[in-house]
């Protein structure tokens, strides 16, 4: 029977998806960010919490928790799925197209995570393809068991410095750059000392060829330097050859922690807010083209959800930074099939997850990891990332193809 379809609730919840889309990418940096601040101010391991951070998946979890409390779980599961492969085959192979370098070889921590997240893919992809109602709450209890196992020897292989962790990705602006001028005024003090070195310079040459101008004491670039810092250098005055630079306002102090924790709650709360509208917005233009929850999940949310990873994709391999790019996919199909599959089947409603995926789905999860852990061991070349583009949309054509258009509701 022909659905009527409602286009100004179609076009207002696009626009909300999209809406969704911004307040996910401004909310999962400010959360980020701060945390990393926090962390730093705490005495809290910086490469644990950058580790976290860069491979974690809360904006995941909370689509995950908005789906279940909406009761649409099969949405959820298909969003973990459909995520775990695109985060293989839409952003993993954009690190390798625009590497820098030819062939990118990878080093032992990033074979370590790889390792650890083939293991979790497959017991996972079995779990799915034998699942019964009666093993959901068993197999939620394992995976969030699982999830916090692989936290405790994330630490203990930094602590023991078994691993090099890799770097902090998963927003690359500096934790400080919206509520701190650290970095910068760290910057200009260098900068200060510097000057007031080549003036030290210029004074002393000056002092000894008795009264004469000596224009080489200070160099050029210190010179311009000089400019763009003019008031912040203390206690300098002009000297010849109209070298000026004025005295120094008092610098802002510091943020303190509680202005981070309430950033932090704020990036939260948008997160939040971001993952309901989402998960809503979706939901409601499966309904108005008759699709299913999952198919919405493994294709369009999965694709929205995981634009972050395929930007710092992008910009991990144009920087060379191979480490970078395998800990951001890794981290977070682990993150996925650990604590949010295990918080799924733990609060979801298990009828609904029951045939809610296909073997192709399952089949391709898999897959998609098998072939991650190849190239990561044996290294990666270009024309590998332009192939596993082109498998992405094969996947995504198929998904459309092969009978998931008839709404799960």
């Amino acid at each position: 029977m022909a659905t009527t379809i409602n286009y100004d609730n179609l076009i207002f919840n696009v626009c909300a998806f999209i809406t969704g889309l911004f307040l996910l990418d401004y909310g999962a940096d400010k959360f980020v960010d701060h945390t990393a601040v926090i962390a730093r101010r705490l005495g809290i391991s910086a490469t644990l919490i950058g580790l976290l951070t860069a491979g974690a998946e809360w904006e995941e979890l909370v689509v995950v928790v908005a789906s279940i409390a909406q009761n649409n779980s099969a949405l959820a599961l298909g969003n973990i799925l459909g995520s775990s492969i695109s985060n293989i085959l839409g952003a993993f192979s954009l690190g390798l197209l625009f590497s820098k370098d030819e062939t990118i070889y990878f080093d032992r921590s990033s074979k370590i995570y790889v390792g650890l997240l083939s293991i979790i893919t497959t017991v996972f992809c079995f779990f799915l393809a034998v699942y019964r109602v009666q093993f959901g709450r068993v197999g939620g209890t394992i995976f969030c068991f699982a999830f916090f196992i692989y936290i405790a020897s994330i630490g203990w292989g930094i602590y023991r410095g078994v691993v090099d962790p890799p770097e902090d990705s998963d927003s690359d602006s500096d934790s400080d750059s919206s509520s701190d001028s650290d970095s910068d005024d760290d910057d200009d003090e260098e900068a200060a000392r510097h000057i007031q070195k080549s003036m030290e310079g210029y004074r002393s040459s000056s002092s000894s060829d008795d009264g004469g101008s000596s224009v080489e004491a200070i160099p050029l670039q210190a010179h311009r330097k000089s400019s763009s810092i003019s008031h912040r250098i203390p206690g300098m005055v002009g000297h010849k050859r109209n070298v000026s630079v004025a005295h120094v306002q008092p610098r802002k102090p510091s943020r303190g922690v509680f202005y981070h924790v309430c950033q932090l709650l704020v990036g939260f709360v948008t997160v939040s807010i971001s993952g309901y509208v989402l998960s809503h917005s979706v939901g409601t233009v499966g309904d108005a083209f008759n699709l299913s929850d999952t198919l919405l999940g493994v294709t369009l949310l999965s694709f929205a959800t995981t634009l972050p990873e395929k930007f710092v994709a992008v910009v991990g391999g144009r920087k060379g930074q191979g480490g970078i790019v395998v800990a951001n996919t890794a981290g977070s199909n682990i993150f996925l099939l650990t604590l949010c599959a295990g918080v799924l089947f733990l609060a979801g409603d298990l009828n609904q997850l029951v045939n809610s995926v296909t073997s192709f789905e399952i089949i391709m999860t898999w897959v998609s990891s098998a072939i991650f852990t190849v190239i990561v061991f044996y290294g990666g070349k270009r024309w590998m990332g332009t192939g596993l583009l082109v498998l992405y949309v094969v996947f995504i054509l198929l998904e459309f193809v092969l009978g998931r258009g008839e709404s799960g509701h």
